[in-house]
C-alpha cells in the first residue's frame, strides 16, 4: 500500500521540543548539560516519564529481562511483526541534552502525530528505550541492544559491574526495570533517529544525513606494571616508570589514528596511575584504548600495531604489561532498501541530505544483523557531542522528526476510515 495521500502530515515540532526540554530537566547540569547514568535514579525517573508518556499515547507498555522499554501502537494486523524506532535515555557524565534521547522522543512524536491525524498503520509500530547504551556506568556499551539481538547472552549483560562492583541486573531490580519478557522478539524494520554527534552535516550546510552504515569498533584495557619507587633517590636510569610507559602509548595511539586519515579514529580515553603520590615513581598504569574504521582490514592492522607496540615499549622499559581486548564489532552496512527510503523521505520533504558513515556506535549497529536497518541523523551544532554544550536547533529537530514519520509509514502501510490508502 501507498502512503502518498499523507503526504502533507508533519509532526509537531513545537510538541518534540517541548518534550525534549521536558526531558532535559532529569539530570541537568548547572552548564546546560544532563548527567543521566544508566541505571541510577535519574535514569528511573526518565524511564518512568517515558513510560507515562507513551501510555497518555494510548501505547502498549512491555520491559523485557535486560530492561529494554517498548511502547506500543497496535496496527490493524497486531499478528505482523512491528516497524521500530528508537534510541536510549542513559548518557555520559558530562552529557548533552539530545545524543539518544532525541531518537526516543522523535519516535514518539511519530506516534503522537499519527493518532493527531486519525492514521492506522497495517503493522504495528514500537518505540524502544534501549538500556545502557553508553558504556560508560556499564562497559561494553549497547548492552541492551546486544541482548536483545543475540549478540551477548542475557547472564553476561546482567552480570556486568560498575566501578563500584555494583551488577546490572541488580540495578535493574533496584530501580524497577528487570522486567519478564525475554528479549528479541521480531522486527519488520527498524529505523534509528539521532544527533549526528560530529561536524559534518552543519559544514556542509546539509539538514538530513543519509546513514548508510557505522564504522567498526574495538575496545581495549592495558595495564602496564612497573616498580614503586622513592622519587629522590632512585635514579633515572634504574626507574622502572610505568607511567612513562604509558606516556608513550598514548602517543602511540594519537600518530596510529592519524596515519590512517581520514576515516581512522585512535582514542586513550581514561588512565589511571598507582600509587599516585607526587614523590613516587608509579609502579602501575592502567588505560583504555579506542578505534574505529568503516574497513575491517583497517581495524586488524590497528590491532596488530597496538600489540606490538605494547610488546616493545614494555620489554625497552623493563615493564611488564597485559592486553585485554574487551569489546569489538565489525563494521556495519545498513540495508539498501531502508537507506533508499531515507533518502526518499528527505529529498520528497525538500531537506537537503548527504550520505555519511557514522562515526559513533549505535543501538542500530546490533539492529542491522538481525533485521533491515537504517538510521537518520541530524546536525549538531560545532559538532559537539557527549559535551555538556552539545545543542541542535527545533528546525532540525522537527525534520528529522518528519522524515522518520514518512519511513516509518512507509514501512508500515497506511489506512484511514477503514480505507487503504
Amino acid at each position: 500500500m501507498s502512503n502518498d495521500n499523507f503526504d502533507h502530515v508533519r509532526i509537531d515540532g513545537a510538541r518534540l521540543w517541548q518534550s525534549l526540554a521536558g526531558m532535559a530537566r532529569i539530570g541537568a547540569t548547572e552548564r546546560g548539560g544532563v548527567c543521566r547514568l544508566a541505571l541510577t535514579d535519574l535514569d528511573r525517573q526518565s524511564r518512568d516519564l517515558f513510560v507515562d508518556w507513551a501510555r497518555a499515547a494510548g501505547c502498549d507498555v512491555r520491559v523485557d529481562r535486560i530492561g529494554n522499554v517498548f511502547a506500543r501502537r497496535a496496527g490493524r494486523d497486531d499478528r505482523l511483526a512491528p516497524v521500530l524506532t528508537g534510541s536510549h535515555g542513559d548518557t555520559q557524565p558530562t552529557g548533552g541534552r539530545f545524543d539518544g534521547i532525541y531518537g526516543v522522543l522523535g519516535g514518539l512524536e511519530v506516534l503522537r502525530t499519527l493518532d493527531d491525524h486519525g492514521i492506522r498503520t497495517d503493522r504495528p509500530l514500537e518505540v524502544a528505550l534501549w538500556t545502557n547504551e553508553e558504556g560508560s556506568r556499564f562497559a561494553p556499551a549497547m548492552i541492551g541492544s546486544a541482548v536483545f539481538t543475540g549478540a551477548s547472552t542475557l547472564d553476561y549483560g546482567l552480570s556486568r559491574q560498575d566501578a563500584d562492583g555494583l551488577s546490572l541486573g541488580d540495578e535493574l531490580a533496584r530501580i524497577g526495570y528487570a522486567g519478564d519478557e525475554a528479549p528479541g522478539h521480531p522486527l519488520h524494520a527498524a529505523f534509528e533517529l539521532h544527533i549526528e554527534q560530529g561536524p559534518i552535516l552543519e559544514a556542509a550546510g546539509h539538514t538530513i544525513g543519509v546513514v548508510t552504515g557505522a564504522q567498526g569498533q574495538r575496545w581495549y584495557e592495558i595495564t602496564v606494571t612497573g616498580v614503586d619507587s622513592h622519587a629522590g633517590t632512585t635514579p633515572m636510569e634504574v626507574r622502572r616508570d610505568a607511567l612513562v610507559g604509558l606516556a608513550e602509548l598514548v602517543l602511540f595511539v594519537n600518530r596510529l589514528g592519524h596515519a590512517g586519515a581520514p576515516q581512522a579514529r585512535a582514542t586513550v580515553g581514561r588512565v589511571e596511575v598507582g600509587p599516585n603520590s607526587r614523590n613516587v615513581i608509579p609502579g602501575h598504569a592502567w588505560l583504555t584504548v579506542e578505534f574505529r574504521h568503516p574497513d575491517e582490514a583497517m581495524l586488524e592492522e590497528m590491532d596488530a600495531a597496538l600489540r606490538a607496540e605494547v610488546a616493545r615499549i614494555a620489554a625497552a622499559a623493563g615493564l611488564q604489561s597485559r592486553l585485554e581486548a574487551i569489546f569489538r564489532y565489525a563494521p556495519v552496512p545498513f540495508d539498501p532498501a531502508c537507506v533508499a527510503a531515507v533518502r526518499k523521505a528527505a529529498t520528497g520533504l525538500g531537506y537537503s541530505r548527504q550520505d555519511i558513515v557514522s562515526g559513533a556506535g549505535h543501538d542500530a549497529c546490533h539492529l542491522a544483523r538481525r533485521v533491515p536497518t537504517a538510521m537518520i541523523f541530524v546536525p549538531c551544532i560545532g559538532g559537539l557531542s557527549h559535551n555538556e554544550a552539545e545543542d541542535i536547533t527545533p528546525a532540525w529537530a522537527e525534520a528529522g522528526a518528519n522524515v522518520l514519520l514518512r519511513v516509518m509509514l512507509a514501512a508500515a502501510s497506511v489506512e484511514r476510515n477503514g480505507s487503504a490508502a
